[in-house]
């Protein structure tokens, strides 16, 4: 089982677990101003505390290809290096602001398989504090349908309260 930072024990319940996991992120995110270590920061706790994260990370915007991904920090195997808006399940994040949730990755029109063991994923975009978008958020599976709304629900409020 997945177990978080220091020696804290975390819940079974998911929605526990994530709410666990959010109040010690946005304690350990405090006062720091720097946005890689944040997203570094996030990506692993995030990782540690969930047995089906297989890849966790940030894809950000290009600042000089506005509609392209670059890695950002991440946890897992080796991550795509870029990203095309509108392309695969972190490009259509992106294009579309708005979270992918996919069961089966397949099954994805486009998708781009950056470790062919990644079965399921999730992408939420990233929004910074004037509501632009600076990054999408990946996470990767090996179980079919590891991710649902309540995935969704809990990553949309981390990334807000981490970087909105």
């Amino acid at each position: 089982m997945a177990e978080a930072f220091n020696d804290l024990a975390l819940p079974d319940s998911k929605a526990a677990r994530y709410a666990a996991v959010a109040d010690e992120i946005a304690a350990v995110l405090e006062g720091e101003p720097n946005l890689t270590a944040r997203m570094a920061t996030v990506a692993s706790m995030l990782a540690a505390s969930f047995d089906d994260y297989f890849w966790t990370g940030f894809y950000l915007v290009d600042p000089d290809k506005s509609d392209e991904l670059v890695v950002g920090p991440y946890q897992g195997t080796l991550g795509c290096l870029r990203i095309a808006f509108g392309r695969g399940v972190c490009g259509t994040a992106a294009a579309t602001r708005t979270t992918q949730v996919v069961d089966d990755v397949e099954a994805f029109p486009g998708h781009i398989a950056c470790d062919s063991r990644s079965v399921s994923e999730i992408v939420v975009p990233v929004f910074d504090r004037t509501g632009a978008l600076i990054a999408v958020f990946d996470v990767d599976s090996t179980r079919r349908a590891a991710f649902d709304a309540l995935d969704a629900q809990w990553l949309e409020h981390i990334l807000k309260q981490a970087f909105g």
